[in-house]
C-alpha cells in the first residue's frame, strides 16, 4: 500500500529562469514541495523528476530521490503526463514495487498546509476514488471572448445576483494531484475514472511564474499556517561562518593611510554566546588576510583560520583531522570562493544577499543580510530547537 510522490521541475524555464530553486523566505521553491511530502504520514517516497544538476542537488539535499530526467521530456512542449511516465517507469525499473497511489505536486505551488497531502489522500480512499485535485474557491464574475464579443461565464449579466449569493464555484489550482497508477497509463491523464476534489483555500491558488507571483507568495508562505522550518541536521558538530559578507556587510572603510575597517553586528555575539552555552563548536574560515579577522574571533571567542588561498581545501584538512562527520557540519557563505565548502558539508546556509549560485546551493537561506543579523539568526535556530550533542 505505498504511496510514491513525484515531483517534476525542469531547468528550462524561459520566462522566469531558474524558478524552480529560487531562494523563497529562507527556502528554495522546490524545498517546500520535498519537505511537504516528507512529512506527510502517507508517503513512503519521494522522487524528483529533473534534467537539470542544480535542481537535482537541491532535491537530494533536501532528501528527496532524483530521476533523471530525458531532454526530450524536459522541453517546451513535453506534458506534466510525460514525465510523470517516465518518472514511474524509472521507479519500478529500479528495483522499486509499482506504487499503490501517486501523488503529484507542482513545485511553484508551495503555499500548502503541512497536512493538506494527508487530507488529499484520505480524500481519495474515503470516496473510493480513481483520481482527486486540488481546488481553490473562485471569486467574481468571470466573463469569456467568443469572436471579440465578451460573454458572461460565471453569471447571466442580464440578472445579476450579489456575489454572497451566486453559486460556489472552485478552480483547479494545481497544487496537490492523487491517482492510481493505472490511470495514468490507461488514460494518459493524471485524472480518470472516478474524480473528486480536495478544497483549499484561496491563498494556495497562487503559483509562481513571474518575479510578481514570487514576491507575492514570499508574503504568503511566511503566514504561521503555511510556515516551513528550515532543516537543520539532526546532531550538530561544527559551524563555519565566512567573514566577509557573513559576519560584516561585505563593505570596507578605507582612510587616507591605507588603513581598512569593516562594520560588523553587536548582536552575533550574543547568538555566539548562546551556541557556546549549548555546547555547539564554532569557528571562522576566511581568505581574507587582514587581521581584523583575528581580532574580531578573538573578541568573539572563537577560532579562526583566515588569510588562506583554498578554504575548501582546508576545511576539508580540518573535517579529517578531526573526524567529523560532514553531514554534521554547517558553513555559512555569501559568494562563489565559498562553493568549495559547500559542497563538502550537510548543511551550506546562505546569508540572504548572497550571490545567486550560492542561494540556489543552499540548503537554507537566512532572512538576514551579511552583517546585519545573519549570524544571529542561525544561532537563535540552533538554539531554539533541541540541543545539539556536544562535540
Amino acid at each position: 500500500m505505498s504511496v510514491l510522490c513525484i515531483i517534476p521541475a525542469r531547468g528550462g524555464s524561459k520566462r522566469l529562469p531558474g524558478k524552480n530553486i529560487m531562494p523563497l523566505a529562507g527556502l528554495p521553491v522546490l524545498a517546500y514541495s520535498i519537505l511537504h511530502a516528507r512529512h506527510s504520514e502517507s508517503v513512503d517516497a519521494v522522487a524528483v523528476s529533473t534534467d537539470d544538476d542544480a535542481i537535482a542537488g537541491v532535491a537530494r539535499a533536501y532528501g528527496a530521490e532524483v530521476i533523471e530526467r530525458p531532454a526530450d521530456l524536459a522541453n517546451d512542449t513535453a506534458t506534466s503526463e510525460s514525465a510523470l511516465l517516465h518518472a514511474l517507469d524509472a521507479w519500478e525499473a529500479a528495483g522499486n514495487p509499482a506504487p499503490e497511489l501517486v501523488v503529484f505536486l507542482q513545485c511553484t505551488s508551495p503555499a500548502r498546509r503541512r497536512d493538506d497531502i494527508d487530507n488529499a489522500i484520505a480524500t481519495l480512499r474515503r470516496e473510493q476514488a480513481d483520481a482527486v485535485f486540488s481546488t481553490s474557491p473562485q471569486q467574481g464574475f468571470v466573463w469569456g471572448v467568443r469572436d471579440g464579443e465578451p460573454y458572461s461565464l460565471t453569471y447571466d449579466w442580464q440578472h445579476r445576483k450579489r456575489g454572497q449569493d451566486m453559486e460556489p464555484r472552485l478552480v483547479e489550482n494545481g497544487s496537490i494531484y492523487v491517482f492510481r497508477p493505472d490511470i495514468l497509463r490507461e488514460t494518459g491523464n493524471r485524472m480518470g475514472g472516478r474524480i473528486r476534489t480536495y478544497d483549499m483555500d484561496e491563498w494556495s491558488r497562487f503559483e509562481i511564474d513571474s518575479p510578481e507571483d514570487a514576491e507575492l507568495l514570499e508574503w504568503v508562505v511566511r503566514r504561521p499556517e503555511f510556515r516551513m522550518t528550515p532543516t537543520l541536521p539532526e546532531t550538530i558538530d561544527l559551524v563555519v561562518f565566512d567573514f566577509d559578507g557573513v559576519m560584516t556587510d561585505n563593505k570596507l572603510l578605507v582612510d587616507e593611510t591605507g588603513r581598512e575597517s569593516v562594520r560588523v553586528n553587536r548582536a552575533d555575539g550574543l547568538g555566539l554566546d548562546g551556541l557556546r552555552a549549548a555546547g555547539v563548536r564554532a569557528m571562522i574560515l576566511s581568505t581574507e588576510k587582514n587581521p581584523v579577522v583575528a581580532a574580531r574571533a578573538k573578541k568573539l571567542q572563537l577560532e579562526a583560520v583566515h588569510g588562506i588561498a583554498d578554504k575548501g581545501a582546508r576545511l576539508s584538512q580540518i573535517l579529517r583531522e578531526d573526524g567529523l562527520d560532514p553531514a554534521n557540519v554547517i558553513y555559512v557563505g555569501n559568494d562563489l570562493n565559498d562553493l568549495g565548502c559547500f559542497g563538502l558539508v550537510g548543511c551550506p546556509v546562505a546569508v540572504a544577499d548572497a550571490h545567486p549560485d550560492i542561494r540556489t546551493r543552499a540548503r537554507i537561506t537566512l532572512n538576514a543580510r551579511g552583517g546585519e543579523g545573519a549570524v544571529r539568526e542561525l544561532c537563535d535556530m540552533i538554539i531554539a530547537r533541541s540541543s545539539p550533542r556536544t562535540p
